[in-house]
């Protein structure tokens, strides 16, 4: 019986998918409607489905469908598992009712939008139920293309150069992160995650170079879709450009889906790895500090709140490196209840974005403008919208009382216990993480200080246009019956996930240990760390944000643009550098005695492989945008007749164009991966000599 729930649970939206998209292709002016109430019906069932299997209350050993590798894909179920199944299916149902009103007035490319929406929905769930890594990977490969539709829906400038940073790193990191397995899989000789955890057993074994290795690959890998620095210059970027449903979804389900790879790496492989927990800590802390600098500093609502998921990760991973750290050094009881805190912070933060997202996207649906000054006073007089989105700003700001702040407790209890008891593993280490300690608090009172930015800006502020603040206010609501229940019912989790007796059962539940049942998160010390991130937060508030940002009343920009990492980095590093790189590659291979076949052969298969590889995803793409994926735009009142002919060859320029001022960018992001998985060959030859 689990095993077909399960089976429906991750093949089911592909049909359905399948069968929404032939709906909507459908004559008549209700294959619209038919394909809306499709989509909404898949998700629906989704939710039922997974609510059944939550309420099974059985975890599973995997079981595998032989269709693919030797292994076959393998799921498994724990109780960490079903909760991210039931938070996932929660949050594609929430966001498609939701989708209903907000594409009300935009039917363009909703055949495409629908089509993928659902089919990253199984992807999505067949990551969070994968036994293995192998499935795992399957899966987030498939997700990462079609989830890349949704941050190109709109098809302008800004929407396609978001769209190609956002597929460039999902392949860069997808490249690295089969790497780590290879890797892996050579040392261990398998990818099951359960076999994995046997295999090493005896912590000591990941200590190995090799194993490091993997794990940084790994971590590189599953990072990448987390929005984990340095791969995170997608997230700030594609958010904004994105349909605002799709935003709550890249930002509350598909960033976890990087954290349930890193996570899973965690428990089966590198449960008591010093080194990896070092890394781990190394890049959680970066994300979460710039992360919530890059928010704070922001006059865009959609792109502040894509900034905050970076930083919330951050707080998720330097929870995961105290779990490390605290498992290194035997303090076993600290360790699981700082897993059950970054556990709980990933439904958590899924919940509140959910929330967040949807209430911005009731902006953008509204008056299609997302600056600050644009947007403020959008909701003084909506008090419904008013409500959710205070509920989601004090979740996130870790206000007592409020589910962020049990999950950020228990991470920042995490780190005060590794203080105590890491003294025997480092000498330096409790020096560096009171450090720690303090970039987490002020991390913390800066997400107070960005959202109470937000919420005073749209909620509190009037616009200085009058005309203006009358046409908003004369609306006192802003959406529809549907729409505020899907965002004002999951806001009220904000206040349930806040109750210690549930956070304590459902933490127990998806760390698998009862070390969280003794947590008591509102003593004297644990207030005291709440309140100091509160306070940092109202002073940085006050004086940043009020004193410096604003000016004569106007948000101002003051983010300096070419502080931008891709701009910054990246194009010169594979622009300039690493083509001399190879320019003195090939001039030294000109200056080697004249052998035919070496000078002239060799290079001639690697040049046309090379151009063969870099060729086909895009003539992949331009293919899927002439068949599937293509959509006709909205006649509004255009009755000039064009040729067949004419329209195919404009169409076909339009869908070529983006791709070739893309293609050198595209070429390089591809050397990149493979000098990856050639320094990793390498790698493996010398180890072996």
């Amino acid at each position: 019986m689990i095993e077909i729930l399960i089976a429906l649970i991750v093949f089911m939206p592909f049909a359905g998918a399948a069968a929404a998209y032939v709906l909507g292709n459908g004559n008549g002016s209700g294959a619209e409607s038919k394909r809306d109430t499709a989509a909404v019906a898949v998700t629906a069932a989704e939710f039922v489905l997974s609510i059944l299997l939550f309420a099974a209350g059985k975890d599973m050993q995997g079981f595998s469908l032989p269709v693919l590798f030797t292994e076959g894909l393998v799921f498994t179920l724990s109780g960490f598992r079903r909760t991210y199944c039931l938070v996932t299916a929660l949050m594609w149902f929430g966001t498609t009712v939701f989708s209903m009103e907000y594409f009300r007035h935009e039917r363009r490319a909703l055949n495409r939008y629908f089509l993928y929406v659902l089919m990253t929905l199984g992807a999505t769930e067949g990551v969070m139920l994968s036994g293995s890594m192998m499935t795992s990977f399957v899966f987030f490969e498939i997700l990462s293309f079609t989830s890349f539709t949704w941050v190109i829906h709109e098809e302008n400038e800004g929407a396609v150069k978001a769209g190609y940073t956002y597929l460039f790193i999902a392949v860069i990191g997808g490249l690295i992160l089969f790497m780590g397995m290879a890797l892996l899989y050579h040392a261990a000789g398998t990818l099951d995650y359960d076999a994995l955890s046997a295999v090493f057993r005896d912590h000591s074994i990941a200590e190995t170079g090799e194993i490091y290795a993997a794990g940084v690959c790994i971590l590189l890998g599953f990072g990448a879709k987390a929005g984990m620095f340095p791969l995170h210059i997608w997230l700030p970027k594609a958010h904004p450009v994105a349909p605002s449903p799709g935003s709550a979804l890249l930002s509350g389900v598909l960033t976890k889906v990087g954290i349930y790879g890193i996570l899973m790496s965690v428990l089966s492989v590198f449960t008591a790895s010093f080194r990896f927990g070092l890394t781990v800590m190394a890049a959680g802390v970066i994300t979460m500090f710039l992360g919530a600098l890059l928010a704070l500093f922001s006059v865009n609502l959609k792109r502040t709140l894509a900034c905050s998921s970076m930083s919330q990760i951050g707080f998720i991973l330097t929870g995961l490196s105290m779990y490390m750290l605290l498992m290194a050094a035997g303090e076993h009881h600290a360790a699981y209840m700082t897993l059950a805190g970054s556990m709980l912070h990933m439904v958590n933060h899924s919940m509140i974005k959910l929330v967040l997202f949807m209430a911005a996207g009731v902006v953008v649906m509204n008056i299609h403008v997302l600056t600050l000054d644009e947007i403020r006073g959008f909701g003084v007089k909506k008090n419904a919208l008013k409500a959710a989105f205070l509920l989601g700003a004090l979740g996130i700001s870790g206000v007592p009382f409020f589910n962020g702040y049990i999950s950020k407790t228990l991470i920042h209890e995490g780190i005060v216990e590794a203080i105590e008891y890491s003294e025997g593993l480092s000498a330096r280490l409790p020096g560096l993480l009171h450090v720690v300690e303090w970039v987490f608090l002020v991390s913390g009172g800066l997400t107070f200080a960005y959202m109470c930015k937000l919420f005073i800006c749209v909620f509190i502020q009037k616009n200085r246009d009058l005309e203006r603040q009358r046409a908003f206010d004369a609306d006192h609501r802003g959406m529809g019956l549907c729409s505020t229940l899907v965002i004002c019912i999951p806001s009220l989790f904000m206040i349930i996930l806040g109750n210690p007796a549930i956070i304590r059962a459902l933490g127990s539940l998806m760390s698998g240990d009862d070390a969280v049942r003794g947590f008591a998160p509102f003593t004297l010390g644990n207030l005291k760390g709440g309140f100091i991130s509160l306070a940092i937060g109202a002073a940085v508030y006050l004086v940043i944000v009020r004193k410096i940002m604003m000016m004569d009343g106007k948000y101002m920009d003051l983010w300096p643009a070419k502080l931008d990492l891709e701009d910054l980095v990246y194009r010169p590093l594979l622009t300039r550098i690493l083509p001399g790189i190879f320019g003195k590659l090939a001039a030294f291979i000109d200056a080697l005695p004249g052998n035919t076949f070496f000078v002239k052969t060799v290079p001639f298969i690697l040049t046309l492989t090379g151009r063969t590889l870099v060729s086909l995803p895009d003539t992949l793409i331009v293919l899927l945008r002439k068949s599937i994926v293509r959509e006709r735009a909205v006649q509004r009142g255009n009755t000039e007749k064009v040729g067949r002919l004419r329209v195919f060859a404009r169409e076909t320029y339009d869908a070529a164009a983006p791709l070739v001022s893309n293609f050198s960018f595209a070429l390089l992001m591809t050397c990149i991966g493979i000098v990856v998985i050639f320094g990793a060959v390498i790698y493996l030859i010398l180890t072996r000599m």
